[in-house]
């Protein structure tokens, strides 16, 4: 019923293909992928368990937040502390880390004009310039911008660039091998293409525009991955694997502590309104992030549940069915596998 939920997508080339991995504690109920994409030199790919995605929006989940978090764990920085401490070009100083992580620093969600990918700005600089839009701490808008200052925190407290900080003290010990920043041309076969761009796909480098032009290492976007990564990552937050990197204290305050829907980076399923992209049945609690070329994380804490869903919707255009696809996914997954 799931394959057969997805294969639609994609023979009604709403998506090219997808691989999703479906797992309840130790055992994984469901993993299946499918479709294909077109490589910038025009050959064909099919998708399959170790296609690597552009995962947009997932970086600041997978490399941000985790960094932040081992920073906090350390007690070289707190959530309380100003923006400003750190980043002295920054404006205003009654923004905090903690805004930052919640999406309510009353900052925008994106800059103005919005970014070219062959334009040549100084994005850090613009970022630093915005003017906050709300009072901070009123209102949740999600912010491309609150995350690219504290991938700019994590590298001045660190000493060390972010995809050097994330890839030591993340991706390493958590045996996250598929997982970086600007991959290597070695590899580009197994890299899924995202969207053209001047006629030609973009495939291997970052779909994000700011992200691209800050050399592809962003706290916001850039990262590249595989399902299997992510699998791994999930067991890490849901408990079902040990790890020793980062207290479980500071993983559970990530989805228990709220403002509106959000917690410490994650979105939360509130059981009201706004609906997320796990949909309505899921748990209360559950907690996830999306990325926009077509990949998200789901995981339920009262259930052990999670998926993993890898999509590069944006190679047929940006305006994307990935929306309504997750959230049938999701829901089929909790009716197949919890509530029947």
């Amino acid at each position: 019923m799931l394959k057969e939920y997805i294969q639609k997508f994609v023979d009604e080339k709403k998506i090219p293909g997808a691989v999703i991995h479906v797992q309840r504690d130790d055992e994984v109920l469901f993993q299946h992928s499918c479709g294909g994409y077109k490589a910038r030199d025009g050959s064909y790919h099919s998708i399959t368990e170790a296609t690597i995605f552009d995962v947009a929006s997932l970086t600041k989940v997978l490399a941000t937040l985790p960094s932040i978090l081992v920073l906090l764990a350390k007690g070289e920085i707190a959530l309380e502390d100003p923006v400003q401490k750190f980043l002295p070009d920054f404006q205003y100083d009654s923004v905090s880390v903690y805004h930052l992580l919640h999406h309510n620093s009353g900052l925008p969600a994106d800059l103005t004009p919005s970014v070219q990918r062959g334009e040549n700005r100084n994005i850090l600089l613009e970022v630093y310039r915005s003017r906050l839009q709300y009072v901070t701490g009123e209102a949740v808008v999600y912010s491309d911008l609150g995350m690219i200052l504290l991938g700019e925190i994590i590298q001045k407290v660190s000493g060390k660039s972010l995809d050097r900080f994330v890839e030591s003290e993340i991706f390493q010990p958590w045996l996250m091998d598929n997982t970086c920043f600007n991959p290597s041309k070695e590899l580009l076969p197994i890299i899924a293409s995202t969207e053209i761009v001047e006629e030609q796909y973009v495939q291997g480098e970052v779909h994000d525009e700011k992200a691209f032009l800050l050399s592809g290492v962003s706290g916001s976007a850039g990262l590249f991955t595989n399902v299997m990564d992510l699998v791994q990552y999930a067991k890490f937050w849901l408990g079902i694997s040990n790890q020793s990197v980062i207290p479980s204290e500071w993983m559970d305050l990530c989805h228990t502590q709220l403002f509106q829907h959000r917690g410490l980076g994650f979105e939360v399923w509130s059981g009201i309104e706004p609906l997320l992209s796990c949909g309505r049945r899921w748990s209360v609690g559950s907690f996830g992030h999306t990325g926009f070329t077509g990949t998200s994380i789901w995981m339920d804490p009262n259930e052990k549940l999670f998926v993993v869903l890898l999509t590069n919707a944006v190679h047929y255009g940006r305006h994307s069915h990935v929306r309504e696809l997750r959230q049938g996914v999701h829901d089929l997954v909790y009716g197949m596998y919890i509530s029947s």
